[in-house]
């Protein structure tokens, strides 16, 4: 039997040629970074195909989060969710301010809004939420709570690229969203990252931030910090972009044969597409019932691993239980015992556009 490895992502890559073209360019212009033309032209290009007014290019995607809560002035206490990856809550503790856990809605994996007003404190300033797998948030409860109660909205869209609700981007929810472009997600730059915002006063304001804060050459305007996206990164961006729709459609097909497969077996649980949203497919998550699949998700986890086949338990453990957080009292489990349940039998499988027929197949024979 095969047991080549079975990864649980693989990376978009651009041709090698059309690289090594602009590499070339890249070398003969001796601008490697500093708000090249490659930099402007992903940022007009991304603007275009995300049907946003304004984005920011960032070297990943942790630091546009940072970067954001800084040009909202946002302090005191901040309401998220325990069930992301550490990076949304490690942001905010880097700014000094405390994150405020709140459990989620099971059928979404995303914050529970009606659980968001009873977490508002005097020290509240802000909520953010996660598209969790790329599943739209449900943005109008969340900006009808944060509207009442005078709150800004940042959006961790790391796993978003490209969502649509009725033909409206996610990302221009809330005030701003972040965008990560790491290796892993269905759109990469390597590593890289991006900041939405509304208007062009913001988007001169976070540029200015992400380059120490500078104005010009002589003018600081506030405590930025070194973050921009690099010439040879931002090439290779532009060329992923061209082929990100191809990936995203082999992303489809593979989560539609594994719908297909999975459905009648007992104990294994998935999310369906949501009426009216364009997906990306960036994850495939499912989730174990042990009384009634027969075996824990751990146990699972583990006989995919022997037969080279790599899945994910994402997210777990939640980021409450880590030790930076645990002390918090909205970190208390019984707090978010929806969260804890999710983190405890879910396990992501291969999701990527060079899923072969054989590769699905040898995914589905370790769980069927």
């Amino acid at each position: 039997m095969d047991k080549s490895m079975i990864t649980v992502t693989s990376p978009l890559l651009p041709d090698l040629d059309d690289f090594h073209a602009m590499l070339k360019e890249i070398w003969a212009s001796r601008w490697i970074t500093n708000n090249g033309s490659f930099h402007k032209r992903l940022e007009k290009e991304l603007a275009a195909y995300l049907k946003v007014p304004f984005i920011s290019l960032f070297t990943n995607g942790t630091l546009p989060l940072i970067t954001a809560l800084q040009a909202l002035r946002i302090t005191g206490e901040v309401i998220t969710t325990p069930y992301s990856f550490v990076a949304t809550t490690h942001a905010l503790w880097w700014n000094g301010i405390t994150p405020v856990f709140v459990d989620i809605d099971p059928s979404t994996g995303n914050m529970d809004p009606d659980k968001i007003e009873a977490a508002i404190t005097p020290r509240t300033t802000a909520i953010m939420p996660v598209h969790v797998y790329g599943k739209p948030c449900d943005t109008v409860r969340i900006q009808e709570i944060a509207d009442k109660y005078g709150l800004k909205v940042i959006y961790d869209a790391a796993h978003a690229f490209g969502v649509e609700v009725n033909g409206e981007s996610i990302l221009n929810a809330g005030d701003m969203s972040t965008l990560s472009f790491h290796a892993t997600k269905v759109y990469n730059t390597i590593e890289g990252g991006a900041l939405v915002m509304h208007d062009e006063q913001t988007k001169k304001r976070i540029d200015y931030l992400k380059n120490f804060g500078f104005a010009d050459e002589v003018t600081v305007v506030a405590p930025g910090i070194n973050s921009k996206m690099d010439e040879v990164r931002a090439a290779y961006g532009l060329l992923n972009l061209r082929q990100v729709d191809s990936a995203i459609a082999a992303r489809r097909e593979v989560a539609i044969t594994y719908r297909e497969a999975l459905r009648g077996v007992d104990g294994v649980t998935f999310f369906d597409d949501m009426p009216g949203v364009k997906h990306n497919y960036s994850y495939f998550p499912i989730f174990i019932d042990a009384e009634k699949y027969g075996m824990t998700r751990d146990e699972l986890y583990c006989r995919m691993k022997e037969q080279n086949v790599l899945g994910r338990r994402y997210f777990y453990p939640l980021i409450s239980t880590f030790g930076t957080y645990r002390g918090l009292q909205s970190a208390m489990p019984e707090n978010l015992i929806n969260a804890c349940k999710m983190a405890d039998c879910v396990i992501c499988l291969p999701m990527h556009h060079a899923l072969g027929d054989g590769d699905i197949k040898r995914v589905l024979d370790c769980i069927m």
